[in-house]
């Protein structure tokens, strides 16, 4: 049987389904498998199907019915990492660094749009021609986004990034070779000692990966909240976790919960650490008021191209936030908060490295003072793999913290 007759063979039989379903009353899984068996057993076609393919058949239309269709295979697949949705029709999924384009697609794009809704409606998110932008995720924790007409125009775009079933500790990513273990060591040095660091890079750079390991150096006995736009970081560990996420407004536009907002709860929660998944606009300048009112030891990630540009690009969102703060201002906020920017890139090989390491050293003459404290050297490549090592460029200056944690100096020098 050609791919197309068993499309159609599919179709036809989930229609024969759907058209013996009760839609007032709420199927369970079981209730919705047992009807598909009984419609399988009927069908002559299928004896033409070895039992492999029959199997497949089944947990396709069941797939289509309770889940979510013809990525539910990809979901559950923990190699793959990316599946990319454009229109009905160019599916394309990454698995192993690798990415291709299914043969086949959705039936309709109506079956597409339920699909959407259904991932939309399990984590209370709208998302509709009004408002046709959204950021989800699926029951597992994986990340969504999705844009609808009329923004996108060859149809409804949805991306969904796959985190990892159990989260990459730091030691993984040393054996991963992402950094040295002696780097691995400092850091785990600096977190305890509540250095407040920012994680930047670019799209798909490993940033959320990253934070969630510099999380398990955190003493479980403290007081951690996480605000996020999207719920996506894993931190293992904690027991005394507050975990919190932002709302998109009402059908009426009202009861949006921001970033802001959520940052500026959490100042009244009593946390001892204060953990911001992504800032991305004016959330910026609350952040930086919280690091800088006492809550040493906080974290989070933002896009950027280096440490420098990082710093850039807090610049123009706090100013986002305020328009009416000098950048003189704002400068020295970002100073005076931030301790250490670990950039982290993906090369052309596809692995994920620490690319800089860079200690923020204070204000000085209305520019905000840096050093490089690693760098990463590429030294070649061996088998289609980038070779290269995170050289030491300079030595920390700001040793207080340490000091007042009772922690050695020892590795800042090693």
């Amino acid at each position: 049987m050609t791919a197309t007759e068993l499309g159609n063979l599919r179709r036809r039989l989930r229609e024969q389904i759907q058209s013996g379903l009760d839609l007032s009353r709420d199927y369970t899984d079981a209730e919705v498998a047992e009807r598909i068996d009984e419609v399988l057993l009927q069908e002559e076609e299928l004896r033409l199907l070895g039992v492999g393919e029959r199997r497949e058949l089944r947990k396709e239309i069941f797939d289509s019915l309770r889940r979510l269709d013809i990525l539910q295979s990809f979901v559950e697949d923990r190699g793959v990492t990316e599946i990319m949705v454009n229109g009905k029709d160019r599916i394309f999924v990454e698995k192993d660094g690798r990415l291709r384009e299914l043969e086949k697609g959705f039936d309709s794009e109506e079956k597409l749009r339920d699909v959407i809704q259904q991932i939309v409606a399990g984590c209370n998110r709208v998302v509709n021609e009004a408002s046709p932008i959204v950021d989800a995720r699926l029951p597992d924790g994986s990340r969504v986004n999705i844009v609808l007409a009329p923004v996108a125009l060859n149809g409804p775009i949805v991306t969904i990034r796959r985190f990892p079933e159990k989260p990459i500790t730091m030691e993984r990513l040393v054996a991963f070779g992402s950094l040295p273990e002696s780097v691995a060591a400092l850091l785990r040095l600096l977190v305890k000692a509540r250095y407040n660091i920012f994680i930047s890079g670019g799209t798909g750079s490993g940033k959320t990966t990253f934070l969630n390991a510099m999380s398990g150096f955190i003493e479980s006995d403290e007081r951690v909240i996480t605000i996020e736009d999207s719920a996506e970081l894993q931190l293992q560990g904690i027991r005394n976790l507050v975990r919190m996420e932002t709302r998109n407004a009402g059908t009426d536009g009202s009861g949006e919960i921001t970033m802001r907002d959520l940052i500026r709860s959490s100042l009244r929660m009593r946390p001892d650490r204060i953990i911001v998944g992504e800032v991305r606009g004016a959330e910026a300048l609350d952040m930086l008021q919280c690091l800088n009112t006492g809550h040493d030891g906080s974290m989070s990630t933002g896009h950027a191209n280096s440490a420098g540009d990082m710093l850039s690009r807090l610049e123009n969102m706090v100013l986002m936030g305020s328009g009416e703060l000098p950048l003189a201002a704002i400068r020295q906020q970002i100073a005076s908060g931030l301790d250490l920017i670990v950039h982290l890139g993906r090369l052309r090989d596809r692995s994920r490295r620490v690319l800089e390491i860079t200690e923020v050293t204070g204000y000085e003459d209305g520019e905000i003072r840096t050093q490089t404290l690693f760098r990463f050297a590429e030294t070649g490549t061996r088998d289609g793999r980038v070779e290269g090592v995170l050289q030491r460029e300079g030595s920390l200056q700001a040793r207080e913290k340490l000091r007042l944690a009772g922690l050695p100096e020892d590795l800042l020098d090693a």
